[in-house]
Protein backbone atom coordinates (compact mmCIF):
# COMPACT_ATOMS: atom_id res chain seq x y z
CA UNK A 1 0.00 0.00 0.00
CA UNK A 2 1.94 3.01 -1.41
CA UNK A 3 1.37 6.86 -0.45
CA UNK A 4 -0.03 8.72 -3.76
CA UNK A 5 0.10 12.64 -3.99
CA UNK A 6 -3.16 14.36 -4.18
CA UNK A 7 -4.25 15.73 -7.39
CA UNK A 8 -4.17 19.48 -7.18
CA UNK A 9 -7.51 21.01 -7.95
CA UNK A 10 -8.74 23.69 -9.27
CA UNK A 11 -10.26 26.56 -7.31
CA UNK A 12 -14.28 25.86 -7.32
CA UNK A 13 -17.19 27.01 -5.92
CA UNK A 14 -19.23 23.74 -4.12
CA UNK A 15 -22.20 24.36 -2.90
CA UNK A 16 -23.36 21.95 -0.72
CA UNK A 17 -26.67 19.26 -2.10
CA UNK A 18 -29.64 19.91 -0.79
CA UNK A 19 -31.91 16.71 1.03
CA UNK A 20 -35.62 16.46 0.31
CA UNK A 21 -37.51 13.99 2.79
CA UNK A 22 -40.66 12.61 2.60
CA UNK A 23 -42.23 12.28 6.27
CA UNK A 24 -43.66 9.68 7.62
CA UNK A 25 -43.14 7.02 10.94
CA UNK A 26 -41.84 7.53 14.48
CA UNK A 27 -38.90 7.63 15.46
CA UNK A 28 -36.52 6.13 19.00
CA UNK A 29 -32.78 5.56 17.90
CA UNK A 30 -29.41 4.81 19.97
CA UNK A 31 -26.06 4.82 18.61
CA UNK A 32 -23.13 2.61 18.68
CA UNK A 33 -20.47 5.07 18.43
CA UNK A 34 -19.40 8.31 19.94
CA UNK A 35 -21.64 10.73 17.80
CA UNK A 36 -24.81 10.03 19.77
CA UNK A 37 -27.49 12.44 19.73
CA UNK A 38 -29.57 14.33 22.50
CA UNK A 39 -33.44 14.79 21.76
CA UNK A 40 -34.21 18.12 21.19
CA UNK A 41 -36.63 20.08 24.06
CA UNK A 42 -40.21 20.49 22.24
CA UNK A 43 -43.12 22.19 24.05
CA UNK A 44 -45.52 20.10 22.42
CA UNK A 45 -44.33 16.56 22.15
CA UNK A 46 -48.08 16.01 20.44
CA UNK A 47 -46.44 17.62 17.42
CA UNK A 48 -43.12 17.70 17.23
CA UNK A 49 -41.70 14.65 15.34
CA UNK A 50 -39.83 12.42 18.15
CA UNK A 51 -35.42 12.27 18.33
CA UNK A 52 -35.35 8.88 17.41
CA UNK A 53 -37.43 5.99 15.08
CA UNK A 54 -38.97 3.68 17.79
CA UNK A 55 -35.46 1.24 17.84
CA UNK A 56 -34.94 0.87 21.79
CA UNK A 57 -31.48 0.15 21.54
CA UNK A 58 -30.81 3.05 19.47
CA UNK A 59 -32.95 5.59 20.64
CA UNK A 60 -31.65 8.64 18.93
CA UNK A 61 -31.25 7.03 15.37
CA UNK A 62 -33.45 8.07 13.12
CA UNK A 63 -36.66 10.45 13.82
CA UNK A 64 -40.38 10.55 14.01
CA UNK A 65 -43.75 11.80 12.70
CA UNK A 66 -42.63 11.53 8.61
CA UNK A 67 -41.51 8.47 6.34
CA UNK A 68 -38.83 9.72 3.18
CA UNK A 69 -39.53 8.84 -0.21
CA UNK A 70 -36.87 10.67 -2.03
CA UNK A 71 -33.39 11.88 -1.03
CA UNK A 72 -31.28 14.14 -3.98
CA UNK A 73 -28.28 14.84 -2.98
CA UNK A 74 -26.08 17.25 -5.09
CA UNK A 75 -22.61 16.77 -3.66
CA UNK A 76 -18.94 18.48 -4.22
CA UNK A 77 -16.12 16.61 -2.47
CA UNK A 78 -12.43 18.29 -2.54
CA UNK A 79 -10.23 15.87 -1.02
CA UNK A 80 -7.37 18.08 -0.47
CA UNK A 81 -8.83 20.21 1.79
CA UNK A 82 -11.73 17.47 3.06
CA UNK A 83 -14.47 19.49 2.44
CA UNK A 84 -17.85 18.56 1.39
CA UNK A 85 -20.53 20.89 -0.01
CA UNK A 86 -24.08 20.81 -1.06
CA UNK A 87 -27.65 20.55 -0.89
CA UNK A 88 -30.04 17.61 -0.19
CA UNK A 89 -33.06 17.38 -0.72
CA UNK A 90 -35.49 15.44 0.84
CA UNK A 91 -38.75 14.51 -0.11
CA UNK A 92 -40.91 12.62 2.95
CA UNK A 93 -44.79 12.21 4.12
CA UNK A 94 -45.90 13.35 7.41
CA UNK A 95 -46.93 11.15 9.52
CA UNK A 96 -48.79 12.96 12.18
CA UNK A 97 -49.04 16.74 12.72
CA UNK A 98 -46.26 18.39 12.75
CA UNK A 99 -44.65 22.12 14.48
CA UNK A 100 -41.13 20.66 14.25
CA UNK A 101 -38.88 17.38 13.15
CA UNK A 102 -35.33 15.85 13.05
CA UNK A 103 -33.21 14.77 10.67
CA UNK A 104 -29.85 13.28 11.53
CA UNK A 105 -26.57 15.13 10.94
CA UNK A 106 -23.39 15.43 12.16
CA UNK A 107 -21.34 18.40 12.19
CA UNK A 108 -20.94 20.25 8.97
CA UNK A 109 -22.46 23.80 8.91
CA UNK A 110 -25.81 24.11 7.81
CA UNK A 111 -26.59 27.52 6.14
CA UNK A 112 -30.36 26.79 5.03
CA UNK A 113 -33.38 25.26 5.51
CA UNK A 114 -36.61 25.24 3.15
CA UNK A 115 -39.65 23.31 3.37
CA UNK A 116 -41.69 23.70 0.07
CA UNK A 117 -39.58 26.31 -0.98
CA UNK A 118 -40.15 28.61 1.73
CA UNK A 119 -36.97 29.53 4.26
CA UNK A 120 -37.50 27.63 7.63
CA UNK A 121 -36.22 27.77 11.24
CA UNK A 122 -33.54 25.86 12.24
CA UNK A 123 -32.01 24.79 15.41
CA UNK A 124 -28.38 22.31 16.14
CA UNK A 125 -28.19 19.76 19.56
CA UNK A 126 -25.39 17.23 18.94
CA UNK A 127 -26.35 15.05 15.90
CA UNK A 128 -29.71 16.63 15.51
CA UNK A 129 -31.04 19.06 13.39
CA UNK A 130 -34.24 20.40 14.17
CA UNK A 131 -36.64 22.11 11.55
CA UNK A 132 -39.39 24.09 12.40
CA UNK A 133 -42.96 24.26 9.89
CA UNK A 134 -46.46 23.79 10.39
CA UNK A 135 -47.40 20.47 8.71
CA UNK A 136 -50.42 18.33 8.56
CA UNK A 137 -50.50 14.80 8.95
CA UNK A 138 -50.51 12.31 5.72
CA UNK A 139 -49.21 15.50 3.77
CA UNK A 140 -46.19 15.48 1.16
CA UNK A 141 -43.37 17.86 1.68
CA UNK A 142 -39.91 18.38 0.91
CA UNK A 143 -37.44 19.97 3.20
CA UNK A 144 -33.93 21.20 1.41
CA UNK A 145 -30.54 21.88 3.30
CA UNK A 146 -28.11 23.30 2.26
CA UNK A 147 -24.41 22.31 4.69
CA UNK A 148 -21.27 22.26 4.04
CA UNK A 149 -17.92 21.20 6.48
CA UNK A 150 -15.00 18.73 6.72
CA UNK A 151 -16.19 15.66 7.05
CA UNK A 152 -15.66 12.93 9.79
CA UNK A 153 -15.98 9.15 10.07
CA UNK A 154 -16.94 7.08 13.35
CA UNK A 155 -15.03 5.96 14.67
CA UNK A 156 -14.07 3.12 17.72
CA UNK A 157 -17.17 1.35 17.66
CA UNK A 158 -17.08 -2.24 18.74
CA UNK A 159 -16.37 -5.07 16.21
CA UNK A 160 -16.65 -2.12 13.44
CA UNK A 161 -13.81 0.54 13.70
CA UNK A 162 -14.20 3.36 11.51
CA UNK A 163 -16.84 3.94 8.96
CA UNK A 164 -18.90 6.75 7.45
CA UNK A 165 -17.48 9.06 5.25
CA UNK A 166 -13.51 8.20 5.90
CA UNK A 167 -10.84 9.62 3.83
CA UNK A 168 -8.77 7.44 1.66
CA UNK A 169 -5.51 8.27 0.19
CA UNK A 170 -6.93 10.18 -2.89
CA UNK A 171 -10.71 10.13 -2.39
CA UNK A 172 -13.12 9.43 0.25
CA UNK A 173 -14.13 5.47 1.35
CA UNK A 174 -18.17 5.59 2.07
CA UNK A 175 -19.35 3.03 4.47
CA UNK A 176 -21.82 3.70 7.02
CA UNK A 177 -22.89 0.70 9.06
CA UNK A 178 -24.71 1.42 11.15
CA UNK A 179 -25.50 5.05 11.87
CA UNK A 180 -22.89 6.90 9.56
CA UNK A 181 -24.74 8.48 6.98
CA UNK A 182 -25.21 11.33 9.08
CA UNK A 183 -21.82 11.67 8.71
CA UNK A 184 -22.13 13.33 5.00
CA UNK A 185 -25.95 14.10 4.77
CA UNK A 186 -28.78 14.87 6.35
CA UNK A 187 -30.70 11.63 7.00
CA UNK A 188 -33.40 9.73 8.88
CA UNK A 189 -30.61 7.48 9.63
CA UNK A 190 -32.28 4.19 10.77
CA UNK A 191 -33.06 1.58 8.34
CA UNK A 192 -36.59 1.46 9.21
CA UNK A 193 -36.95 4.37 6.81
CA UNK A 194 -35.88 2.99 3.24
CA UNK A 195 -36.05 5.84 -0.10
CA UNK A 196 -34.86 6.10 -3.31
CA UNK A 197 -32.09 8.42 -4.02
CA UNK A 198 -30.38 10.71 -6.54
CA UNK A 199 -26.51 11.41 -6.29
CA UNK A 200 -25.02 14.39 -8.28
CA UNK A 201 -21.44 14.08 -7.12
CA UNK A 202 -18.59 16.29 -8.47
CA UNK A 203 -15.30 15.76 -7.95
CA UNK A 204 -11.57 16.69 -9.19
CA UNK A 205 -10.63 15.96 -12.59
CA UNK A 206 -8.85 12.70 -12.38
CA UNK A 207 -11.23 10.67 -10.29
CA UNK A 208 -14.03 8.45 -10.28
CA UNK A 209 -17.00 9.16 -7.96
CA UNK A 210 -19.57 5.78 -7.44
CA UNK A 211 -22.75 5.46 -5.72
CA UNK A 212 -25.50 3.01 -5.94
CA UNK A 213 -27.59 2.34 -8.27
CA UNK A 214 -26.82 3.27 -12.23
CA UNK A 215 -25.30 6.19 -13.55
CA UNK A 216 -27.64 8.66 -15.64
CA UNK A 217 -25.75 9.80 -18.45
CA UNK A 218 -22.22 9.97 -19.13
CA UNK A 219 -19.78 12.38 -16.75
CA UNK A 220 -19.57 16.14 -16.95
CA UNK A 221 -16.16 17.97 -17.66
CA UNK A 222 -16.39 20.94 -16.07
CA UNK A 223 -13.10 23.65 -15.09
CA UNK A 224 -10.68 20.74 -13.41
CA UNK A 225 -13.69 18.76 -11.90
CA UNK A 226 -16.13 16.17 -13.45
CA UNK A 227 -19.95 15.14 -12.09
CA UNK A 228 -20.82 11.85 -12.30
CA UNK A 229 -25.08 11.80 -11.50
CA UNK A 230 -26.28 7.91 -9.96
CA UNK A 231 -29.62 6.98 -9.71
CA UNK A 232 -31.06 4.08 -7.46
CA UNK A 233 -34.29 3.84 -7.62
CA UNK A 234 -35.34 1.32 -5.30
CA UNK A 235 -35.60 1.41 -1.93
CA UNK A 236 -32.43 1.56 0.08
CA UNK A 237 -31.94 1.96 3.98
CA UNK A 238 -29.45 5.30 4.38
CA UNK A 239 -26.42 2.99 5.95
CA UNK A 240 -26.01 1.33 2.07
CA UNK A 241 -25.42 4.77 0.47
CA UNK A 242 -22.07 5.93 -0.56
CA UNK A 243 -20.73 8.34 -2.63
CA UNK A 244 -16.93 6.40 -2.58
CA UNK A 245 -14.41 8.39 -5.01
CA UNK A 246 -10.78 8.44 -5.91
CA UNK A 247 -8.74 6.69 -9.02
CA UNK A 248 -10.40 3.45 -10.06
CA UNK A 249 -10.19 1.35 -12.79
CA UNK A 250 -13.51 0.19 -13.94
CA UNK A 251 -14.83 -2.84 -15.87
CA UNK A 252 -18.37 -2.90 -16.60
CA UNK A 253 -20.88 -5.16 -18.97
CA UNK A 254 -23.42 -7.79 -17.65
CA UNK A 255 -23.21 -11.04 -15.94
CA UNK A 256 -24.04 -14.35 -17.90
CA UNK A 257 -27.92 -14.50 -17.01
CA UNK A 258 -27.66 -10.55 -18.71
CA UNK A 259 -27.65 -8.46 -14.99
CA UNK A 260 -25.76 -5.03 -15.86
CA UNK A 261 -21.80 -5.30 -13.68
CA UNK A 262 -19.97 -2.43 -12.92
CA UNK A 263 -16.66 -3.65 -10.93
CA UNK A 264 -14.12 -0.88 -9.62
CA UNK A 265 -10.74 -1.24 -8.17
CA UNK A 266 -8.07 1.49 -6.96
CA UNK A 267 -5.22 0.92 -9.22
CA UNK A 268 -3.34 -1.05 -5.58
CA UNK A 269 -5.65 -3.86 -7.26
CA UNK A 270 -4.92 -3.87 -10.44
CA UNK A 271 -5.21 -7.30 -10.36
CA UNK A 272 -8.39 -8.33 -8.97
CA UNK A 273 -10.31 -6.30 -11.41
CA UNK A 274 -11.85 -9.06 -13.74
CA UNK A 275 -12.31 -11.55 -10.90
CA UNK A 276 -14.34 -8.79 -8.97
CA UNK A 277 -16.20 -8.12 -12.16
CA UNK A 278 -16.22 -12.30 -13.08
CA UNK A 279 -17.61 -13.71 -9.70
CA UNK A 280 -20.07 -10.71 -8.89
CA UNK A 281 -21.73 -11.43 -12.17
CA UNK A 282 -21.91 -14.90 -11.33
CA UNK A 283 -22.66 -14.88 -7.97
CA UNK A 284 -25.33 -12.88 -8.75
CA UNK A 285 -26.96 -14.79 -11.18
CA UNK A 286 -26.71 -18.26 -8.58
CA UNK A 287 -28.07 -16.36 -5.82
CA UNK A 288 -30.64 -15.52 -8.49
CA UNK A 289 -31.81 -19.11 -8.54
CA UNK A 290 -31.67 -20.29 -4.71
CA UNK A 291 -33.31 -16.99 -3.48
CA UNK A 292 -35.39 -15.63 -6.11
CA UNK A 293 -34.99 -12.77 -8.76
CA UNK A 294 -32.16 -10.32 -8.51
CA UNK A 295 -34.02 -7.35 -6.15
CA UNK A 296 -32.04 -4.60 -8.19
CA UNK A 297 -31.37 -3.18 -11.97
CA UNK A 298 -27.72 -3.97 -11.68
CA UNK A 299 -24.61 -6.05 -9.36
CA UNK A 300 -20.35 -5.72 -8.97
CA UNK A 301 -17.95 -4.04 -6.21
CA UNK A 302 -15.68 -1.73 -5.59
CA UNK A 303 -12.11 -2.24 -4.05
CA UNK A 304 -10.77 0.88 -2.27
CA UNK A 305 -7.28 1.36 -1.25
CA UNK A 306 -8.36 2.29 2.54
CA UNK A 307 -7.63 -0.05 5.03
CA UNK A 308 -11.23 -0.53 6.55
CA UNK A 309 -10.57 -4.47 7.51
CA UNK A 310 -14.15 -5.10 6.45
CA UNK A 311 -16.46 -5.83 3.72
CA UNK A 312 -19.72 -3.77 3.68
CA UNK A 313 -23.06 -4.67 1.60
CA UNK A 314 -23.57 -1.16 -0.47
CA UNK A 315 -26.64 -1.59 -2.06
CA UNK A 316 -25.89 -3.01 -5.85
CA UNK A 317 -22.15 -2.34 -5.45
CA UNK A 318 -20.02 -4.07 -2.41
CA UNK A 319 -16.66 -2.07 -0.90
CA UNK A 320 -14.24 -4.18 0.33
CA UNK A 321 -11.69 -1.83 2.44
CA UNK A 322 -8.30 -2.37 1.47
CA UNK A 323 -8.07 -6.16 0.45
CA UNK A 324 -8.76 -8.38 -2.31
CA UNK A 325 -11.55 -10.08 -1.14
CA UNK A 326 -11.93 -14.31 -1.71
CA UNK A 327 -15.17 -16.44 -3.06
CA UNK A 328 -16.58 -16.61 0.26
CA UNK A 329 -16.86 -12.78 1.13
CA UNK A 330 -17.90 -11.87 -2.28
CA UNK A 331 -20.67 -14.80 -2.07
CA UNK A 332 -21.57 -13.40 1.48
CA UNK A 333 -21.75 -9.47 0.31
CA UNK A 334 -23.65 -10.20 -2.47
CA UNK A 335 -26.26 -12.35 -0.53
CA UNK A 336 -26.89 -9.37 1.33
CA UNK A 337 -28.54 -8.32 -1.75
CA UNK A 338 -31.59 -10.32 -0.64
CA UNK A 339 -30.94 -10.08 2.98
CA UNK A 340 -30.00 -6.88 4.25
CA UNK A 341 -30.78 -4.30 1.16
CA UNK A 342 -34.22 -5.94 -0.30
CA UNK A 343 -35.11 -7.15 3.11
CA UNK A 344 -34.16 -4.65 5.64
CA UNK A 345 -34.42 -5.07 9.63
CA UNK A 346 -37.16 -3.15 11.09
CA UNK A 347 -34.86 -2.73 14.41
CA UNK A 348 -31.03 -3.39 14.91
CA UNK A 349 -32.00 -6.28 17.45
CA UNK A 350 -32.76 -8.49 14.45
CA UNK A 351 -29.32 -7.82 12.60
CA UNK A 352 -28.88 -12.35 12.14
CA UNK A 353 -31.45 -11.82 9.55
CA UNK A 354 -29.13 -9.73 7.29
CA UNK A 355 -25.47 -11.63 8.63
CA UNK A 356 -26.82 -15.13 9.64
CA UNK A 357 -28.15 -15.15 6.09
CA UNK A 358 -24.99 -13.95 4.57
CA UNK A 359 -23.02 -16.36 6.33
CA UNK A 360 -25.33 -19.46 5.76
CA UNK A 361 -24.92 -18.07 1.96
CA UNK A 362 -20.82 -18.77 1.96
CA UNK A 363 -22.07 -22.45 3.09
CA UNK A 364 -24.23 -22.66 0.03
CA UNK A 365 -21.68 -21.01 -2.30
CA UNK A 366 -18.79 -23.71 -0.84
CA UNK A 367 -21.47 -26.50 -1.59
CA UNK A 368 -22.30 -24.83 -5.22
CA UNK A 369 -18.95 -25.14 -6.28
CA UNK A 370 -17.67 -28.09 -5.13
CA UNK A 371 -15.88 -27.20 -1.85
CA UNK A 372 -17.57 -28.58 1.48
CA UNK A 373 -20.40 -29.10 2.04
CA UNK A 374 -23.09 -26.72 3.93
CA UNK A 375 -23.71 -29.92 6.64
CA UNK A 376 -19.51 -29.93 6.79
CA UNK A 377 -19.30 -26.17 7.04
CA UNK A 378 -22.25 -26.59 9.99
CA UNK A 379 -20.15 -29.01 11.74
CA UNK A 380 -16.86 -27.63 12.03
CA UNK A 381 -18.41 -23.89 12.91
CA UNK A 382 -20.74 -26.02 16.18
CA UNK A 383 -17.15 -27.75 16.56
CA UNK A 384 -14.86 -24.65 16.60
CA UNK A 385 -17.18 -21.87 18.42
CA UNK A 386 -15.81 -20.24 21.42
CA UNK A 387 -18.01 -19.74 25.13
CA UNK A 388 -18.32 -16.16 24.00
CA UNK A 389 -20.21 -17.33 20.73
CA UNK A 390 -22.80 -19.64 23.07
CA UNK A 391 -22.99 -16.62 25.40
CA UNK A 392 -24.39 -14.07 23.01
CA UNK A 393 -27.78 -15.17 21.88
CA UNK A 394 -27.77 -13.62 17.94
CA UNK A 395 -31.57 -13.11 18.30
CA UNK A 396 -31.26 -10.62 20.01
CA UNK A 397 -28.08 -8.67 18.77
CA UNK A 398 -26.84 -6.46 21.47
CA UNK A 399 -26.30 -2.61 20.81
CA UNK A 400 -22.44 -2.41 22.51
CA UNK A 401 -21.74 -5.61 20.96
CA UNK A 402 -23.92 -5.44 17.29
CA UNK A 403 -21.40 -7.57 15.03
CA UNK A 404 -20.60 -10.16 17.36
CA UNK A 405 -19.46 -13.64 15.72
CA UNK A 406 -22.85 -15.31 17.32
CA UNK A 407 -24.93 -12.95 14.87
CA UNK A 408 -23.05 -14.46 11.97
CA UNK A 409 -22.02 -18.00 12.60
CA UNK A 410 -24.56 -18.90 15.43
CA UNK A 411 -27.23 -17.20 12.85
CA UNK A 412 -25.88 -19.02 10.03
CA UNK A 413 -25.96 -22.58 12.27
CA UNK A 414 -29.80 -21.61 13.25
CA UNK A 415 -30.60 -21.65 9.09
CA UNK A 416 -28.87 -25.00 8.95
CA UNK A 417 -30.77 -26.50 11.62
CA UNK A 418 -34.27 -25.60 10.25
CA UNK A 419 -33.04 -27.06 6.63
CA UNK A 420 -32.18 -30.71 8.83
CA UNK A 421 -35.47 -29.99 10.04
CA UNK A 422 -38.02 -28.63 7.48
CA UNK A 423 -36.02 -30.37 4.62
CA UNK A 424 -34.55 -28.78 1.09
CA UNK A 425 -37.71 -28.32 -0.37
CA UNK A 426 -39.38 -26.74 2.07
CA UNK A 427 -36.29 -24.84 3.79
CA UNK A 428 -35.25 -23.61 -0.22
CA UNK A 429 -39.21 -22.84 -0.83
CA UNK A 430 -39.13 -20.89 2.55
CA UNK A 431 -36.29 -18.70 1.10
CA UNK A 432 -37.74 -17.60 -1.92
CA UNK A 433 -41.69 -16.41 -0.41
CA UNK A 434 -39.40 -15.05 1.96
CA UNK A 435 -37.63 -12.74 -0.32
CA UNK A 436 -40.58 -12.57 -2.52
CA UNK A 437 -43.21 -11.41 0.13
CA UNK A 438 -40.77 -8.85 1.75
CA UNK A 439 -39.56 -7.71 -1.62
CA UNK A 440 -37.47 -4.05 -0.64
CA UNK A 441 -39.56 -4.01 2.82
CA UNK A 442 -38.71 -4.41 6.39
CA UNK A 443 -38.88 -7.72 8.19
CA UNK A 444 -38.46 -8.75 12.08
CA UNK A 445 -37.58 -12.65 13.08
CA UNK A 446 -40.87 -13.14 14.60
CA UNK A 447 -41.93 -12.85 10.94
CA UNK A 448 -39.56 -14.90 9.76
CA UNK A 449 -40.65 -17.60 12.24
CA UNK A 450 -44.06 -17.58 11.23
CA UNK A 451 -43.56 -18.01 7.86
CA UNK A 452 -41.32 -20.43 8.93
CA UNK A 453 -43.40 -22.53 10.52
CA UNK A 454 -46.55 -22.30 8.70
CA UNK A 455 -44.56 -23.38 5.34
CA UNK A 456 -43.42 -26.43 7.36
CA UNK A 457 -46.61 -27.08 9.39
CA UNK A 458 -44.13 -27.55 12.59
CA UNK A 459 -43.95 -25.59 15.80
CA UNK A 460 -40.28 -24.29 15.71
CA UNK A 461 -40.41 -22.80 19.21
CA UNK A 462 -37.69 -24.97 20.57
CA UNK A 463 -35.60 -24.85 17.30
CA UNK A 464 -35.92 -21.16 17.29
CA UNK A 465 -35.02 -20.60 21.21
CA UNK A 466 -32.20 -22.64 21.20
CA UNK A 467 -30.39 -21.01 18.44
CA UNK A 468 -31.51 -17.82 18.77
CA UNK A 469 -32.96 -16.67 22.34
CA UNK A 470 -31.23 -18.67 24.75
CA UNK A 471 -27.30 -18.65 26.56
CA UNK A 472 -25.50 -22.13 25.78
CA UNK A 473 -24.59 -24.81 23.10
CA UNK A 474 -27.74 -26.40 21.52
CA UNK A 475 -28.11 -30.05 21.34
CA UNK A 476 -27.97 -30.92 17.12
CA UNK A 477 -29.95 -33.10 15.22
Amino acid sequence: MGTRRLPAVVAATFVVAAVVVTACSPSNGATLSSLSARPTTVTDSLTAGAAGIGDPDFPYDGNGGYDVAHYELTLAYDPAANRLSGTAVVSAKTTQDLTQFNLDLHGMTVSRVTVDGQNARFSRDADELTVFAQLQNARPFEVAVAYAGEPEPVRGSPNLGTYGFARSKDGVFVAAEPDGAKTWFPANDHPADKAAYDFTITVPSGLTAIANGELVGDPVQGDGTVTYHWRERHPMASYLATMTSGRFEVKTGASPGGIPVYAAVDPQFSDALDKLYSLSGQITDYWSEVFGPYPFSSTGGIIDDFAAGYALETQTKPEYGGFDPDEAIIAHELAHQWFGDSLSIKRWKDLWLNEGFATYAEWLWGEHTGGRTAAQAFQSAYSSASDAIWNYPPGIAQRNDLFNGSVYTRGGMALHELRATIGDTTFFALIKKWTHDHRYGNVTTDEFIALAEKMSGKDLTDLFGKWLFQKGRPSII
